[in-house]
């Protein structure tokens, strides 16, 4: 069988994308290998009558709604390759060398996370570290929070301190904090640490203290991460879509990539802001996106 479009990731944007595509009575194929991003966090937050749903849970309650519409087919198996063989057919092949054809395909993948080089900080990230403050700063309120980023730290710093002003900043000795801004955090009250850090400690996922490469323990309940995201897979790559400045996949607000039946939706395309409300939205949006243009080819030709 043929679908009309195979999506590749059962994240928010994904699982938003086939119930609106299988309301439209599309032929949907979604793949999902479930190992999604929030997958390491207990609770997702931000996304209105669901804030604090256990990402499980989430997943459940999408696929019981995508259920009903008999057009949309669920597999758990991962796409490893995507190859054009015409304008209007692609073949998706899985690990275990199953083929599938499509004549549109959906990038949901989401990012992949590369956790600074930090000690144990794996320990911790998800239950008491974060990369989001907007998705998890009110469970850290007023609390004395670390924020760990050799990157934008300024920005993260200045965002976290909505949420607690008792914060200490670490560059862990290669940050690139400017001397201006530096001398503003110091302002407010915040710390700022520019030694390498050795080591994270707590017990149960839970942070007490940072460690310095001297020995010196900086003792902190919680906080903030930025870690390197990336492309999960090389699809968008090897079919040849552009890039935007952030390094997802460059659309247009309908989720169509420069390259012809290929589209992106999610933390893929839309790396900033990252929340599942929006993946979710961005999903819906390249669903229409893609239902839209399988009827102007079947009114039109195209």
């Amino acid at each position: 069988m043929k679908y009309d479009c195979a999506i590749i990731g059962g994240g928010p944007a994904g699982l938003n994308a086939a119930l609106v595509l299988g309301r439209a009575r599309r032929r949907v194929l979604l793949l999902d290998d479930d190992k999604a991003r929030n997958r390491v966090t207990r609770e997702a937050h931000g996304f209105i009558t669901r804030d604090g749903i256990k990402p499980a849970d989430f997943r459940k309650l999408a696929h019981a709604e995508i259920a009903q519409y008999p057009t949309v087919e669920i597999i758990n198996k991962t796409a490893i390759s995507i190859t054009r063989q015409s304008k209007n057919e692609f073949s998706i092949t899985t690990l275990e060398g199953i083929t599938f054809t499509s004549t549109k395909i959906l990038l949901a993948t989401g990012l992949k996370d590369e956790q600074p080089n930090i000690p144990d900080i794996e320990k911790f990230y998800g239950t008491s570290l974060f990369s989001c403050p907007y998705c998890d700063g009110w469970e850290l309120r007023d609390k004395p929070l670390a924020v760990i980023a050799d990157k934008n730290v300024y920005k993260l710093a200045k965002e976290a301190y909505i949420w607690s002003e008792d914060l200490a900043v670490f560059t862990n000795g290669e940050g690139r904090l400017e001397w201006e801004e530096r001398n503003r955090l110091l302002a407010k009250g915040i710390k700022v640490y520019e030694d390498m850090i050795s080591g994270l400690e707590g017990e149960n996922g839970q942070l007490q203290s940072v460690r310095l490469e001297d020995g010196t323990l900086i003792d902190r309940s919680g906080g903030f991460v930025t870690p390197v995201w990336s492309l999960p897979h090389t699809f968008a790559e090897g079919l040849g879509c552009e890039m935007n400045e952030f390094g997802g996949i460059q659309t247009d607000r309908y989720g169509r990539t420069n390259v012809w039946n290929v589209y992106a939706a999610g933390d893929t395309a839309h790396i900033v802001p990252a929340q599942l409300v929006i993946a979710a939205g961005t999903g819906s949006a390249a669903a229409i996106g893609i239902n839209g243009d399988l009827t102007n080819a079947l009114f039109d030709g195209e």
